[in-house]
């Protein structure tokens, strides 16, 4: 009956159903228990710390791994026990204990040697690898990860080659060559790919994505984290990824960076908007929430607020800081940065709609908007909400040709213009939210990042 529960634990939780899981697992412990059974104890032990790992509850992982770890000694099962090390080794190292996931790795090496499994060898010195790079020992990462690729390409995996340059990328990005781990992150995407492993392929993708970023190259960033956002996603659709939240958590929070970042380079170009797509970005957040927006989504229509302005990149910048009134010919151009907006994100296939918040941002209720001149309800939703938070951000920042207004004046003017730029009901909502003092920004909350 235990190891039925056991198994039963372990399916549901490839299913995703982690409470069912745990439920089952606690069970199960309680018949091993009665049975005295040391084996099945110590492997519903492991199994709930990796379910504790996932949650982010690295203190209950721990003590799960050690009480696994603690059975299976007893029992002589040394293959487990390096499981067990292997496991314990990664929540150390995830919680910055540096001293004693070494301690795990050393041991669960020397205890490999003895098996001559070369696969585990090689993936322990990986870890090794990882946890060096984090602490910034270098030398002994390189070291670690020539050894691990030395094994991978004896034994001729290639799954494992593609893991070694993909720690190769990582170690060379934080010793500041970009070029050596971009090449090693193009050939561990390759072999990751050959070897048919989606998810190392979404792991190298998402690293890939890091490098960029530090290097301020956003929109290469992007297209590496569209690509992996959508492989975790692919891959969730199949239960086949345990941790998908939490891939995903810190996935979304990389794009965060990023696409902050970018919407400061659009701010820089015009002094008098500095902070905009961040201050419409906070507001518009609030106004989604208010509308039923929650979780994944919400993160989505955060980033399509920093973005919604990515057009103005392509318009000069005389015309954007220009103190008077715009020409004909200006004003054109001046529009366009909605459409050149919509065409710079559609090429970055974003997993989420952003789109319509970026191209239909300034239509008008009563459709005199640009750029296609919809009307009512016909404009995207969240075009409309955004839009509701670009005029306030607007009409309280001081320009070039006038200065800031109060808040009192801007709703005012806002107030006007409901039913005839504005969807009347947004901007009702949007007055009873600042009517009700949300002076506190929403926040996104971030998981804490886990191994896998």
């Amino acid at each position: 009956i235990a190891s039925a529960l056991n198994c039963l634990g372990i399916l549901v939780q490839f299913q995703g159903q982690s409470d069912l899981a745990e439920a089952y697992y606690s069970r199960g412990r309680t018949y091993a228990a009665q049975a005295k059974d040391e084996r099945v104890a110590a492997l519903i032990d492991l199994n709930l710390g990796t379910l504790a790992s996932i949650r982010g509850h690295m203190s209950l992982a721990i003590a799960s791994y050690e009480s696994a770890l603690t059975r299976l000694r007893r029992l002589d099962d040394t293959s487990s026990v390096i499981s067990s090390l292997n496991n314990l080794g990664m929540a150390h190292r995830d919680l910055g204990d540096w001293v004693a996931a070494e301690r795990c790795f050393d041991e669960a090496f020397e205890l490999g040697n003895e098996l001559r499994d070369a696969l585990l060898i090689g993936n322990i010195e990986l870890n090794r690898a990882e946890l060096d790079v984090r602490r910034g020992r270098y030398d002994d990462a390189r070291e670690s990860c020539d050894r691990a690729f030395e094994v991978f390409t004896r034994v001729e995996s290639v799954a494992g080659q593609s893991e070694a340059y993909k720690v190769y990328g990582a170690l060379f990005c934080r010793m500041n060559k970009p070029s050596l781990a971009d090449t090693h992150f193009a050939r561990a995407t390759e072999l990751a790919v050959e070897s048919g492993d989606r998810l190392l392929e979404a792991e190298v993708l998402a690293a890939a994505a890091q490098n960029h970023l530090e290097r301020t190259r956003n929109t290469e960033a992007l297209r590496c984290l569209n690509e992996a956002y959508h492989l975790f996603s692919e891959l969730g659709a199949q239960a086949a990824l345990l941790d998908l939240d939490r891939r995903l958590d810190g996935l979304e929070n990389t794009y965060l960076k990023v696409v902050a970042a970018w919407a400061e380079s659009i701010d820089a170009k015009d002094p008098y908007t500095a902070g905009h797509c961040s201050r419409v970005s906070e507001l518009a957040c609030r106004l989604a929430e208010d509308c039923g927006f929650s979780g994944r989504e919400l993160t989505w229509f955060r980033m399509g607020g920093f973005l919604h302005d990515v057009g103005k990149t392509a318009v000069p910048l005389d015309i954007l800081n220009k103190p008077g009134k715009l020409t004909d010919e200006e004003w054109v151009a001046m529009k366009n940065h909605t459409v050149a907006g919509a065409e710079i994100v559609e090429k970055l296939n974003f997993p989420w709609e952003i789109l319509p918040i970026v191209r239909n941002h300034h239509e008008r209720w009563n459709g005199t908007g640009y750029p296609d001149g919809l009307a009512g309800e016909d404009i995207p939703f969240t075009a409309r909400i955004l839009c509701v938070a670009d005029v306030f951000d607007a009409l309280t920042t001081a320009r070039s040709y006038r200065p800031a207004m109060s808040r009192e004046e801007a709703l005012q003017i806002m107030e006007r213009d409901a039913g005839i730029g504005l969807d009347p009901d947004l901007f009702a909502r949007f007055r009873a939210l600042l009517d009700r003092d949300l002076a506190p920004s929403l926040r996104i909350p971030a998981r804490v990042r886990v191994a896998a």
